[in-house]
């Protein structure tokens, strides 16, 4: 398995693991359980679940207003999208989609 295959695949995992903590969380407040930390729902979030994290804010209507949470996440996608635009602007390669190359017999 090539490392960006790898990449992939743990951050897919990783986006799957933010969204079921967003939904346990957002189960738990409404039935007045055991809550998942921000700090934890934050880190995740940090650490490339931020896709998952923005989706099922949107999906589950939680957390969508709660301060300093909101603004937290919003810097940690900023960061995270400047990091990408550096490694674009930088010339940095991309995962190549492994089809065929262009050109050539």
């Amino acid at each position: 398995m090539r490392s960006w295959d790898s990449l992939a695949l743990l951050l897919a995992a990783l986006n799957l693991w933010t969204f079921a903590s967003f939904w346990h969380d957002k189960r738990q407040a409404i039935g007045g359980g055991w809550r998942v930390p921000e700090g934890r729902l934050l880190l995740l979030s940090a650490l490339g679940g931020s896709p998952a994290a923005f989706a099922a804010r949107h999906l589950f209507r939680h957390k969508t207003r709660k301060q300093p949470f909101v603004t937290l996440l919003w810097l940690i996608a900023l960061l995270q999208l400047g990091v990408l635009g550096g490694w674009v602007w930088a010339g940095m390669p991309l995962p190549s989609t492994g089809g065929v190359p262009q050109g050539g017999a």
